[in-house]
């Protein structure tokens, strides 16, 4: 954990773009994958976190790949699930600045490194995620298996 962490909030896990993407789309690799984490994390009763940003990010991909009416769809499951909303701060943003100067060998997107600050920020370290990103920041990742 983070020394930058203030609390740990080890009921929480932040979902990512790709976790929720491969939840919307049967045809995505990680398809089965993540409803089996997706089931793991309702049975072990986790709160499923997010940041608004992840949510535009996700609507963009749904809408170039799979067209605009099931990127509002998904949208309006989002919004309507028990997912916490999280709306990144100005010092979440220049946080996330910091940490793409400091990773500058990795190809962190500027959404990455501000889910990265949200996720230090509220203290959950665990993540939902396909993008190999969270492990290399050094964020704990659930599988099929952990």
């Amino acid at each position: 954990m983070s020394a930058r962490t203030t609390r740990t909030h080890r009921s929480h896990v932040f979902v990512d773009t790709s976790a929720f993407y491969a939840l919307a789309d049967p045809s995505d690799a990680n398809n089965r994958a993540s409803k089996l984490i997706a089931h793991r994390i309702a049975v072990l009763g986790l709160s499923a976190v997010t940041t608004t940003l992840c949510l535009a990010e996700l609507h963009a991909l749904v809408l170039s790949r799979r067209g605009r009416h099931p990127a509002l769809q998904v949208l309006r499951d989002v919004v309507a699930s028990t997912t916490i909303m999280v709306r990144p701060t100005p010092n979440d943003e220049r946080r996330a600045v910091g940490i793409l100067e400091a990773y500058s060998d990795k190809d962190f997107s500027f959404t990455d490194a501000v889910s990265f600050s949200v996720m230090e920020r509220i203290g959950v370290s665990v993540a939902f995620s396909f993008d190999r990103h969270f492990m290399q920041y050094g964020m704990t990742v659930l599988t099929v298996t952990t």
